[in-house]
């Protein structure tokens, strides 16, 4: 089943599952998009934009600036994976986020303190 399971996500086939509407693979993609999507700078920055511009133009250039972003993620992953195995592309992965805990903790501002200068 396991095994099944594990082919199935690879090949998106969802053969003898008549209720599946969509592949595991589009599912998994979909989840850990939105998931790492949410909240983030580029959505809050989405956000403040659509207070003051157009609507549509603000929903068509993130969701247009967006596919491109992730779809050039992918290419390079595609190809990115067929050059460096995957337990390397994870270690290097972790190192990085490891790096980045480590410059955020050590330039956190000190509360009281602020970088902005005062406007005139």
């Amino acid at each position: 089943y396991q095994r099944r399971v594990h082919g199935d996500l690879e090949t998106g086939n969802n053969k003898g599952r008549p209720f599946t509407r969509f592949s595991p693979v589009f599912a998994q993609a979909f989840t850990l998009t939105f998931l790492a999507e949410w909240g983030d700078r580029s959505q809050l920055a989405t956000i403040t934009l659509s207070t003051t511009m157009d609507f549509f133009g603000v929903v068509l250039g993130a969701i247009i600036g967006h596919a491109f972003c992730t779809g050039l993620a992918v290419v390079a992953g595609h190809f990115l994976a067929k050059k460096i195995s995957l337990k390397t592309i994870n270690y290097f992965g972790g190192i990085l986020f490891i790096l980045f805990a480590i410059v955020t903790y050590l330039h956190q501002e000190m509360p009281g303190t602020t970088d902005a200068t005062p406007a005139t």
